[in-house]
This record gives structure tokens, C-alpha cells and sequence, in this order.
């Protein structure tokens, strides 16, 4: 007969096995398991069974293991997931890449029936439709204030009816009426909460950043950096090219208002002194810009300047004069 292993060697395997795994790996997604299942959960470490190892336990005893794993090899950044350790959560790690781990763990869905006292995870809508349910249910949606009428010997609902809000707890009402529609509102599967990586924590959004939103906030921080520099006359590189032509208009402002010069000066004093310059040389810009234009516009203007050619009647002979 093979003894069972007792309370205390259980909990010093377990030890030993998130000890091992946090030195072997160094990503980790912490996930909430609410309402996920044994069947569920096994299908799940089924599908990322390769480079990643999913680890479910009590706080406490994970609290424990991490915070003595960090004393006795000194990283520090082991305790980074201590207060990430909150709920019902368990810990998936992995050496794959963290964006396609957290999406494949997100395929492992399961439908669940609305059960009483469950508080609501998204809106529930009852769509209308014929319910199959004979007319004597008909004071049963009577109690819920759900217009009904009878079609064919069937109850059918007429227009969609929001049952229950996001947040609120499943009456008994709620819960028997989706029963009977046959309607599984919910779903649930591990849901990512937090990302550790390498002692680095941060938002699961993180992993849809794409490289456009990346070169976006990049864009964006410079700007203010430059904004920032030029407010308090501080030279920075992304400052620079700006501090250079807003000096290069002062300097061209003293230019203009005194005797100095220099030759970029000479051909701005000589547009100020004469502003027909400025059409001038924007004309051979506007030919450039339409080409086909002028010629066109100058045919036109012949078409318009040639003279009507003379009919016999305004010279006073008529056909058969």
C-alpha cells in the first residue's frame, strides 16, 4: 500500500517547484481564475504545454515561497510580485513571447449559466423572439415587466430587454428565466491582470502597444521636451534646430531695422523696398505649378478676342439679291 503524501511534504514540493520555476523563468503573467474550472484549467495548460507552465495555489503559501526564494538568492525583484499576489489569481510562466501567450490564454473560454448571486461581468440582453415556452409562462414574464405576446401557441418576446446591469447580483428571477431561454450569459477563462518581466511589472495593455503607437508617444514626448526647453531657454537636442531659426530671425530682424547686412539680408531689405517683387517671383512658382494652364487660358482668351465673321444680311445683300 503506497502512503499518501501528508500536508507538510505537499506544501515542501510545492515550494520546491515555484522555487525552481522562478529561477528558470523569467516572465510571468499573473491571471485571475475566477469561476474557471478543473476541466477548464487542464485544457488550458493542455494548449501552452511547451514553453510555458501554468501554477495555481494559496496566496499565502506563494507570498511565502517568494518572499524566502528572495532572501536566499538576493534578488530583489522577486518581491515585485507580492502584492500582485491578491485574489484568486495563478501564475502562468512562460519563455515564449508574452503577447501570444496572453492571447492563446484567452482562447479558453467556457459559457456559463447566470447562477443566483453571482454578480453580473457584462450586460445581459434577452433578444427578441419566439421563447418555445407554452402561454401559461406568460406570468412569468409578467414579474420581470417583459412584454410578451403569443404567436403560434408560443411566447414570444417583442422587443429586447436589458435583464441585468454590469456590476449587479443575479436575482433568483434573473437566473430562472435564463434557464428556461436555455441562455448561458457569461463566459470565463484566465483573465491577465499583471505582466513581470525580468522584475519589470506592468499593464497586460502594454502588449498591444504596435510599433505606429511606440513612434507615436515618442513623437509626442519630444514635443514637450522641446516645448519645455524653449520655455526656459534650455539647450537640448530636440530643442536645437528651433533655437537656431528662431536666432536666425532675430538676427535677420536686426538686419532690417539697421544699416547691417549680409547677402540672405540684401535680397529681404530688396522685397520690403519693393512688395511687386513678390509677385514677380511668384509667378514662375504658380507657371511651374500649372503648366498646362496658361496656354490653355491664352487660347481661350484668343478664341474670345477673334472677331465674328460678317453674314451677307449685315452687309445688306440678301440671298437672292
Amino acid at each position: 500500500m503506497v502512503n499518501k503524501p501528508s500536508k507538510a511534504d505537499k506544501k515542501i514540493a510545492y515550494d520546491a517547484k515555484l522555487c525552481q520555476l522562478l529561477d528558470d523563468y523569467s516572465q510571468i503573467l499573473i491571471a485571475a481564475a475566477d469561476n474557471v474550472g478543473s476541466t477548464q484549467l487542464q485544457n488550458i495548460r493542455r494548449g501552452l504545454r511547451g514553453d510555458s507552465v501554468v501554477l495555481m495555489g494559496k496566496n499565502t503559501m506563494m507570498k511565502r515561497s517568494v518572499r524566502i526564494h528572495s532572501e536566499k538568492t538576493g534578488n530583489k525583484a522577486f518581491l515585485n510580485l507580492l502584492p500582485l499576489l491578491q485574489g484568486n489569481v495563478g501564475l502562468i510562466f512562460t519563455k515564449g513571447d508574452l503577447k501570444e501567450v496572453s492571447e492563446e490564454v484567452a482562447k479558453y473560454k467556457v459559457g456559463a449559466p447566470a447562477r443566483v448571486g453571482l454578480v453580473a461581468p457584462i450586460d445581459v440582453v434577452v433578444p427578441p423572439g419566439n421563447t418555445g415556452l407554452d402561454p401559461s409562462q406568460t406570468s412569468f414574464f409578467q414579474v420581470l415587466n417583459i412584454p410578451t405576446k403569443i404567436n403560434k401557441g408560443t411566447v414570444e418576446i417583442i422587443t429586447p430587454v436589458e435583464l441585468i446591469k454590469k456590476g449587479e447580483k443575479v436575482g433568483s428571477s434573473e437566473a430562472a428565466l435564463l434557464a428556461k431561454l436555455g441562455i448561458r450569459p457569461f463566459s470565463y477563462g484566465l483573465v491577465v491582470l499583471s505582466v513581470y518581466d525580468n522584475g519589470s511589472v506592468f499593464s497586460p495593455g502594454v502588449l498591444d502597444l504596435t510599433e505606429d503607437d511606440l513612434i507615436g508617444k515618442f513623437a509626442t514626448g519630444v514635443t514637450m521636451v522641446a516645448s519645455l526647453s524653449l520655455a526656459v531657454a534650455y539647450p537640448t537636442l530636440a530643442a536645437a534646430p528651433h533655437m537656431f531659426i528662431n536666432a536666425y530671425k532675430n538676427v535677420l530682424s536686426v538686419a532690417v531695422a539697421t544699416e547691417y547686412s549680409y547677402p540672405k539680408a540684401e535680397e529681404v531689405k530688396e522685397f520690403l523696398k519693393d512688395p511687386s517683387k513678390f509677385a514677380v517671383a511668384a509667378a514662375p512658382v504658380a507657371a511651374a505649378a500649372a503648366p498646362g494652364g496658361a496656354p490653355a487660358a491664352a487660347k481661350e482668351e484668343e478664341k474670345k478676342e477673334e472677331p465674328a465673321e460678317e453674314s451677307d444680311d449685315d452687309m445688306g445683300f440678301g440671298l437672292f439679291d
